[in-house]
């Protein structure tokens, strides 16, 4: 009898440590559920909620630390050279990021889930946009300012 309740003593032990374990752990994201997670939808809602870049900025600075965002930036600056086709060495030297960071964003420019692509696509569009609009403007500029000059 005394070794049947020693054995309950150590499993309710046991299941009190897996318990607290469970409690203390911390979520952590998988290829399967970080879309899904409600701690990450909520981020995505405060991101969309900002209007402008100020106020993106300010709740990107009240998110992260300033290694963080640091980060953060390299990896999109590393990303908008490897769209604009540099090699890993040129972008390792212009950014002062790591090879191994400049072949991670590069994987996940062509496995992740085209955010990046999605991004450089609409910046060089709008670039593309701009430019053509500057250059059918620009003969009727110049048209209305040689009549103005006349």
């Amino acid at each position: 009898m005394a070794m049947y309740i020693f054995c309950s003593s150590v499993v309710e032990r046991c299941n009190d440590m897996i318990e607290f374990q469970y409690i203390a752990m911390k979520l952590r994201f998988s290829e399967r559920n970080w879309r899904s997670s409600p701690q990450f939808r909520g981020l995505c809602d405060a991101f969309s909620s900002c209007n402008n870049e100020e106020e993106i900025a300010n709740l990107l600075r009240d998110i992260g630390t300033l290694s963080e965002l640091q980060s953060w930036s390299e990896r999109l600056e590393v990303a908008k050279q490897l769209f604009q086709g540099k090699t890993y060495r040129q972008i390792a030297e212009n950014t002062g990021a790591s090879t191994t960071t400049v072949t991670r964003v590069a994987r996940f420019m062509e496995e992740g889930s085209g955010g990046y692509k999605k991004y450089f696509s609409a910046k060089d569009s709008s670039k593309l946009s701009r430019e053509v609009e500057h250059k059918r403007s620009e003969p009727a500029l110049k048209g209305y300012l040689s009549r103005a000059q006349k």
